[in-house]
């Protein structure tokens, strides 16, 4: 397994500080203990007297669902730990836990659900649009694209390979629309937009701004739909996240260009801009870059911290959709703020080097991350190949600025 040598590399054990409880997201009392109301509950009960010795043997912590591991495990330098041994618990309930609930979320261009287990965990589904081997046209510009299913469970697998660990686990999953949103939905709205295609397939398009009509329905086959399952973060009333402008966002305009795209010497005026002229902000912001880069996401326009750790803390990589449209050609801008500011992390760009010798190759091991994925093969072949190409690109930039 090159992925498991990867994982055993020096380069992936380098020890993140010392969490304290301050830099914690959620303080939990360890004897705080989580039990289904009855055997035939669809509900679980924190019980706030739970008993010094639990009658199961178990500690609190083992009564927890994955979900709210998950939660509780989040702190200032990672969203989940390295060797994280949650991590395939938590991608198979979102593959296989029954659905209770399913509701179109709020807000966005697209149709997303909101689905909700019997353990209270709740999960983002993304439909599928097109298939693995459609490409973005090459007329289409980046706003008004399609957000891919795959690209959400592919970029998780991706960012985890990178070490930056910002994005939420994602899972794919065959879904029944008849059963598991049809049947069970309390969303008025949603159910008024179900119906029944010329090939008898069962079809429902929701209510957005982009994308929600008759014409660009989601139909099952004839009622399976392959889709994205991301694990929800905690509820912001619970743990507050800070949205941000990302300093080199794209103009989100037919003609009119943005600034760091005619001003080459624009990346000065971002590092004199709080919160880029201390700390390791700017660099993260980077890492996001090449991430995005390596994914071709032009549409990365804002990003999200938690607000407890302030400014230092881990930017979050959300929204994920626009990513492996097209494997044919590769978009520089998106390299802009590493290409301006000439700057980079050491252990990111020692990384990426590992990652383009053949041991590690990033296309393998991608490749044999998404393999244990429902819905493998998750990514057509050509985007794995272009996967490497990118990496060596990135590698030129940070040569061209070495040299200068």
């Amino acid at each position: 397994s090159k992925l498991a040598a990867l994982f055993e590399h020096p380069l992936y054990n380098i020890p993140v500080p010392e969490v304290t409880e301050k830099d914690k997201l959620f303080i939990v009392n360890p004897m705080e203990k989580f039990s289904l109301r009855s055997s035939g509950s669809d509900e679980w009960v924190s019980s706030s007297k739970a008993e010094t010795l639990l009658p199961t043997g178990k500690t609190a912590y083992d009564t927890y669902p994955s979900w709210l591991k998950f939660h509780i495990g989040i702190n200032r330098y990672e969203l989940y730990p390295r060797r994280d041994p949650l991590l395939p618990t938590l991608l198979r309930d979102l593959a296989t836990q029954r659905i209770i609930s399913s509701v179109q979320k709020s807000g966005g261009t697209q149709l997303k659900l909101i689905m909700t287990f019997p353990n209270y965990g709740q999960a983002l589904f993304k439909p599928m649009k097109q298939t693995r081997d459609q490409e973005t046209p090459i007329d289409f510009f980046y706003f008004s694209d399609f957000e891919r299913h795959n690209a959400e469970i592919a970029a998780f697998h991706l960012d985890r390979i990178l070490d930056f660990r910002r994005i939420p686990p994602v899972s794919g999953r065959l879904v029944n629309i008849t059963k598991e949103i049809r049947d069970i939905t309390t969303d008025k709205k949603l159910a008024k937009t179900f119906f029944i295609s010329p090939a008898g397939n069962v079809c429902f398009y929701g209510e957005c701004s982009y994308y929600c009509s008759t014409e660009h329905a989601l139909c099952g086959k004839p009622d399976r739909l392959e889709g994205s399952m991301a694990a929800l973060l905690p509820d912001k009333s619970l743990a507050k996240r800070r949205s941000w402008r990302s300093p080199w966002r794209r103009s989100y305009h037919k003609s009119k260009k943005a600034e760091w795209e005619l001003n080459p010497n624009y990346c000065d005026q971002v590092r004199e801009t709080p919160p880029y002229d201390r700390g390791h902000r700017l660099l993260d912001l980077i890492d996001m870059a090449i991430l995005d880069f390596l994914m071709g996401n032009m549409d990365r326009h804002h990003y999200e911290t938690f607000e407890k750790f302030g400014n230092d803390t881990f930017l979050l990589h959300l929204d994920n959709g626009r990513g492996f449209g097209t494997h044919s050609r590769d978009e520089p801008s998106i390299l802009a703020p590493l290409q301006q500011c000439c700057s980079i992390k050491k252990s990111t760009y020692l990384r990426l080097q590992l990652l383009a010798t053949q041991p590690y190759r990033l296309s393998d091991v991608l490749r044999e991350a998404l393999a244990a994925d429902p819905l493998a093969p998750v990514l057509a072949e050509p985007h794995l190949q272009a996967l490497d190409r990118r990496l060596g690109k990135v590698l030129v930039v940070v040569g061209r600025c070495l040299a200068r």
